[in-house]
C-alpha cells in the first residue's frame, strides 16, 4: 500500500555499509521504520542523508506492507525546512536530547493527531526564537499530556510535589519535593506548552529542573532510560 503524511525523523542508524534506518513519528501512522538502500553513497543514493536529520519535518511517500517491520521510502520531501534548529549547535543539542527520548518512548504505530500537532508546533515555534531558554523543559512537560502522565495540579496549594504519583499533598514522602525545588518546578507543572513563559533560570537551576522532569519520566514510563545525550546537553548548557 502506497501511503503519503507528513513525518517526524526521530532516529536514525547506519544498516550495512550504505544503508540507513530511519524511525519515523508520522500524522497518518504513529511510528514507522524505513530502510534506505545506498543512502550513504553520494552518486548512486536518491534519497540523501541530509533530508534525516533529526526532528525533520517531512513530507513522504511510502510504500508499506502488513507485517513488516521496516517500509520503503518512494519519495521524500522537506515538509518546513528550519531556519536555525541544524545550525545554532545549542538548539541542535536539544533535538538530539528530544529526539533520543522521543524514540525512546513513542512506539505506537496509530496515528494521533493531537501529539503529532504538538511536536510539529513547538518545533516550528523554537526554530524562530533567538534564545533557547527552557524549551526542552516545557517541551517534556508539555509532552506528558499526550503520553497521560500529566501532573494533577488541583491541590497546589499544597507544599509537596509528588513525583511518583504525580499531585500536590499535605505530607512529605518518597519521590516528594518541596520548598525551593518545588518553586522551580511548579510553573512547569501546567499541561499546556507555554510560548510567553519568561522566568530567568541559571544554568545551575535548569539542570536541577531537569533532573527532577527526568526523575518524573523514570517514575511513570517503563521504558524510558537515563537519555544518554543528557552529558552533551550538559556540557553545552554548562
Amino acid at each position: 500500500m502506497v501511503v503519503s503524511t507528513k513525518a517526524i525523523v526521530i532516529s536514525k542508524i547506519k544498516y550495512n555499509d550504505n544503508d540507513l534506518i530511519v524511525k519515523c513519528y508520522t500524522a497518518s501512522f504513529g511510528v514507522k521504520s524505513y530502510v534506505i538502500k545506498n543512502a550513504l553513497k553520494s552518486k548512486k543514493g536518491k534519497l540523501k542523508p541530509a533530508y534525516f536529520q533529526l526532528l525533520t519535518l517531512l513530507d513522504i511517500e511510502a510504500e508499506h506492507k502488513d507485517n513488516r517491520s521496516l517500509h520503503y521510502f518512494k519519495e521524500v520531501r522537506l515538509y518546513k525546512p528550519y531556519e536555525s534548529l541544524h545550525t545554532n549547535v545549542f538548539k541542535s543539542t536539544v533535538l538530539l536530547f528530544l529526539a533520543e527520548i522521543l524514540s525512546m518512548i513513542l512506539n505506537e504505530e496509530e496515528a494521533n493527531p493531537p501529539l503529532f500537532e504538538y511536536l510539529e508546533t513547538t518545533l516550528l515555534w523554537f526554530d524562530t526564537v533567538e534564545k533557547t531558554g527552557t524549551f526542552h523543559q516545557q517541551f517534556l512537560m508539555g509532552l506528558t499530556k499526550f503520553l497521560g502522565i500529566n501532573p494533577d495540579t488541583t491541590n497546589e496549594s499544597l507544599p509537596y510535589f509528588n513525583l511518583e504519583n504525580g499531585n500536590f499533598q499535605l505530607q512529605n514522602g518518597a519521590h516528594c519535593v518541596t520548598g525551593s525545588k518545588l518553586k522551580l518546578l511548579k510553573p512547569f507543572l501546567g499541561t499546556k506548552f507555554d510560548t510567553t513563559m519568561t522566568q530567568e533560570l541559571n544554568s545551575s537551576q535548569k539542570h536541577e529542573l531537569l533532573n527532577m522532569i527526568l526523575d518524573y519520566f523514570k517514575l511513570h514510563l517503563h521504558a524510558f532510560k537515563h537519555p544518554r545525550s543528557l552529558t552533551v546537553l550538559n556540557q553545552v548548557y554548562s
